[in-house]
């Protein structure tokens, strides 16, 4: 019989509600405990029977708990909650902020080193799932050029920036791949894209009574490090339309590798990989809890430290034996 793992959840905002489906659904996992800077008492969770705990108290469940999973956000709390729990736990997080990901590695290393236990950052889609086909295509062919698109969906970093504009009651962004650009890539020409060539962006919003909107819409396409690259389309609407048409966390994108091969380079190849999710929390969170799988065997084998999507071998994330999966997926 399998040996089930018992597993923590940290936060339980909508990646951890993700999180905990994920578990659930897993044979060999079982959830023992969500942690919430919340006052417990006001958190109810989809599980039964599974205690909500002040994150305060995490410490009492050190010898309790196989891996932990976290899942806050990358701006605060992961830089924080992710080296400090790694010293008590396998931990699993999912940071995604690309140019700090050598710095919380090796925080989250030394802290996981620490207490003897193994860590895994930047699990997801991307960083994550996409990460692995850029790192594949590179290898099989290193004569070419890589091309990563995301979207149709929503982008939440985005859609928080617009609705802290005074005057905005309520918004919801939309990353769009460019058409003709995706269709360059796929011809094999290798197209130089701009950030503008790649992407649109389309805002849905709905105002405060009596807020300017030709101001809010200005502020909005001129905003630095968020829309100003991009040609972006501002919809002001109702508040029925938006929660008629607007409550979904639907995502995906596209990771292409162009590349040549032969003696001339005469010979295009094209590599892609999709992703099209309805769910982008529960996609996520099923990533992260097939990766805390992968760090309890690491760790049970006598690793330590952190990892990435990089340095995990496939098997690690899979319920199934080897012999399984040689059976049937190899």
């Amino acid at each position: 019989m399998k040996m089930s793992m018992n597993v923590g959840i940290i936060g339980y905002g909508n990646l951890g509600r993700g999180v905990e489906l994920a578990v659930n659904a897993a044979a060999d996992m079982e959830l023992k405990a969500v942690f919430t800077r919340r006052d417990p008492s006001s958190l109810k969770i989809a599980s039964e029977n599974v205690p909500v705990v002040n994150i305060k108290e995490v410490g009492d469940w050190a010898d309790k708990l196989d891996v932990v999973i976290l899942c806050g956000g990358s701006a605060t709390d992961l830089p924080v909650q992710t080296p400090e729990y790694a010293k008590l736990f396998n931990v699993v997080d999912s940071f995604d902020t690309h140019a700090r990901i050598p710095e919380h590695f090796a925080n989250v290393d030394a802290a996981a080193k620490d207490g003897g236990n193994c860590a895994v950052i930047s699990v997801g889609w991307d960083p994550g799932l996409f990460s692995l086909a850029r790192i594949y295509s590179n290898a099989v062919l290193p004569e070419g050029q890589d091309y990563t698109f995301w979207g149709r969906g929503v982008s939440q970093g985005h859609s928080d920036a617009i609705r802290r504009i005074s005057g905005v009651k309520n918004a919801k962004q939309y990353t769009v791949p460019v058409q003709a650009a995706l269709d360059a890539v796929r011809s094999g020409s290798n197209p130089e894209l701009t950030t503008r060539d790649k992407h649109e962006r389309e805002c849905f919003v709905v105002l405060e009574e009596g807020a300017d909107a030709a101001g809010i819409e200005n502020e909005i396409k001129t905003m630095p490090n968020y829309f100003a690259d991009y040609n972006t389309t501002v919809h002001f609407i109702d508040e029925a339309e938006f929660a008629r048409d607007h409550q979904g966390m639907a995502h995906g994108g596209f990771v292409i590798r162009s590349g040549k091969t032969g003696a001339q380079k005469e010979n295009n190849e094209l590599i892609e990989f999709q992703l099209k999710l309805d769910s982008n929390p529960e996609f996520t969170g099923s990533v992260l809890t097939a990766y805390a799988r992968a760090v309890v065997r690491l760790n049970k084998e006598g690793k330590a430290g952190c990892m990435t999507a990089f340095d995990i071998a496939p098997a690690y994330l899979s319920p199934l034996s080897g012999e399984d999966l040689r059976a049937h997926l190899l």
